[in-house]
């Protein structure tokens, strides 16, 4: 029998380009994106659902026989400050919906999305190990860390496939992305593009762990489709690609656009990311399911920028 995969959040920075891959390699139709907004019809099969309605969600997987779910709907980290409930309502109990759903309706897989923001000031700064103490200081980090525990308990008491990554700070060209604390190192570029100075809301030699889009999106996949007595960690797999400052990204995108200009004015997004960490080891992910990544800073920022200059191109 053929996969039927439901994406919730699709309409997200990663949303969108996974919901393309995953209907590359399982085809179009057997791929429902789904959100909260209504949605261009260059998008179908697209569905408008809010994870909160649990009666639409059961519809939705009963009407399409889906079988596995990519559960990206949440609130993230930056936006999450303003409104704490919200945040934890739809990031948890949407979890909880997904959850409960793939123990009736025996789903064969469920991915949710982890992320760096679950390490606090007592986590180790430095190549910060698989299990660390997760102390986070955004209700973004506690929902997530929440549900990296749901996850794990929903797997040994229910048997549910439910597989897990701690992402990074995610850098893509596809859209501009809103709400989350790393979102400078996308940002920056387009800035430096238009040929305006980029004001950045974070200090210049802020390190934190990031990734490229298409890593990201592969990871993704590789850890879905490994077989399942690979996957030894339920809670969520630490992932890594590189970590940079916004001075050193800068410096990066300097060598390719030597013109692009800085100014540094850090706002309340400073102080989550002081909480994070610098670095991660993701041995674990590389033992487990051969996890490796393929960009580096260098090679992300030429891509970036060839891909940003083709998106204009074709805009203007």
């Amino acid at each position: 029998m053929s996969e039927k995969i439901l994406v919730t959040g699709a309409n997200g920075q990663i949303g969108k380009v996974l919901t393309a891959a995953l209907r590359e390699k399982y085809g179009r139709k057997n791929v429902i994106a789904s959100d909260i907004v209504k949605t261009p019809a260059d998008n179908e099969p697209y569905l408008f659902l809010d994870i909160l309605n649990k009666t639409r969600l059961y519809e939705i997987v009963e009407d399409h026989n889906i079988t596995q779910v990519f559960h990206l709907a949440a609130i993230l980290s930056a936006n999450g400050e303003w409104n704490p409930l919200k945040t934890w309502n739809i990031n948890l109990n949407g979890l909880i919906t997904i959850l409960e759903l793939a123990k009736e309706k025996k789903l064969k897989k469920v991915f949710f999305p982890s992320t760096i923001a679950v390490f606090g000031r007592t986590t180790p700064r430095v190549d910060t190990p698989q299990a660390v103490p997760l102390e986070p200081e955004t209700i973004y980090g506690i929902s997530k860390v929440s549900g990296e525990l749901l996850c794990n308990y929903y797997h040994q008491k229910y048997g549910i496939d439910v597989r897990s990554i701690r992402y990074p700070g995610i850098i893509g060209y596809q859209s501009i992305p809103h709400g989350g604390t790393t979102d400078y190192a996308v940002e920056i570029f387009h800035s430096a593009l238009k040929g305006e100075t980029y004001e950045c809301f974070l200090a210049p030699d802020t390190r934190l762990p990031m990734m490229y889009i298409p890593d990201a999106i592969r990871a993704t996949i590789e850890l879905m489709e490994a077989p399942v007595e690979n996957i030894k960690t339920r809670t969520s797999y630490n992932l890594a690609s590189m970590s940079f400052s916004p001075a050193e990204i800068y410096a990066e995108i300097k060598k390719n656009l030597p013109e692009a200009q800085i100014t540094y004015q850090p706002d309340f997004r400073q102080e989550i990311a002081a909480s994070w960490t610098e670095s991660i080891d993701d041995s674990q992910a590389r033992a487990d399911w051969g996890w490796a990544p393929a960009y580096d800073l260098s090679a992300m920022t030429k891509d970036m920028i060839e891909q940003i200059e083709k998106l204009y191109f074709q805009h203007h």
